[in-house]
């Protein structure tokens, strides 16, 4: 596919003269286009949601979220994954971030990476991907080798493969079970896909990412109660989160959270439930960690 034939790679009329524009103008160019986004990402609204459930299923059979990219796509997919342990109290390796280049291309080009299609599966190969998984390339052209090197990889084990890309009837939605394709249109900056596509797959990966979550009982009302306690401002979100939800006091909250191993859902269902924290762990055992269960017909 050649790149004048990729959306992505289009010219957009409206930037022709970006190097004539003020400061100002540049600026609210760029915000207008950035509106097209929030509409291209409605657009897939239910290609979104059967991912969440695809992801979430995968998840609650034990099975791991693996993104895999190039450059902008890959990093953020990376920072995605590396967000999801401490926000919702995940097991390291859950979700796991792939990026063509390896570690150090999060910082710096890795030149030529993202053409190995070959390296791509090999990378994800290296996870000993099983049908459990779940894997989704991100490619804001859809025609990244390294990227549909690692989806065919993954269809080959049996594992689900989504895609996230910005350009249609691309190599990449071919290769995947199901495609997510926010059609954001040409970058101010031609083919800078850091841009409008780089904040649609953003967009995009905060609904799989927390949207599955929520699925998976890590959400309570609107609060994230199993956010791992792993530093100050964490704990005072945790304790200000158990006060919140109970109207119990501070004092009392930091208590039981202590008493619970910093764990905030048990701390919560001790709370709502007034029970301890053994009885709180149990309960929420059988109710496969959702603290509306947990709570049940006790509030």
């Amino acid at each position: 596919m050649k790149f004048a034939q990729l959306e992505t790679e289009q010219t957009n009329p409206a930037s022709r003269h970006l190097d004539r524009m003020t400061a100002l103008e540049m600026v609210s160019l760029i915000n207008a286009e950035d509106r097209h986004v929030v509409d291209a990402v409605a657009r897939e609204a239910a290609n979104i949601a059967r991912a969440v459930d695809l992801v979430a299923d995968r998840l609650s059979r034990g099975g791991r979220l693996i993104y895999v990219g190039a450059g902008t796509s890959g990093r953020l997919g990376v920072l995605d994954a590396s967000e999801c342990q401490p926000t919702f109290g995940l097991e390291e390796g859950r979700v796991i971030g792939v990026i063509a280049g390896g570690s150090r291309a999060v910082l710096s080009p890795v030149e030529g990476a993202e053409d190995d299609a070959r390296q791509g599966a090999l990378d994800v190969a290296a996870l000993a991907l099983n049908p459990h998984d779940i894997v989704v390339g991100l490619a804001a052209s859809g025609v990244t080798p390294y990227v549909i090197g690692a989806v065919g990889h993954a269809r080959s084990v049996g594992a689900a493969t989504l895609g996230v890309c910005c350009t249609s009837g691309s190599p990449l939605s071919a290769a995947v079970d199901l495609c997510i394709t926010p059609m954001v249109g040409p970058e101010v900056l031609t083919g800078s896909t850091r841009m409008k596509a780089g904040t649609a797959q953003k967009m995009v990966l905060n609904m799989l990412s927390t949207c599955s979550m929520v699925k998976l009982g890590k959400v309570y009302g609107h609060w994230m109660v199993d956010v791992k306690v792993s530093n100050e401002k964490l704990a005072a979100r945790a304790i200000s989160i158990l006060t919140q939800i109970t109207g119990a006091d501070a004092d009392r909250a930091a208590s039981l959270l202590r008493q619970s191993g910093g764990q905030v859902k048990v701390a919560l269902v001790c709370l709502l439930a007034d029970i301890d924290p053994l009885q709180a762990r149990d309960r929420l055992e059988k109710a496969a960690g959702r603290v509306s269960d947990s709570i049940h017909g006790v509030t």
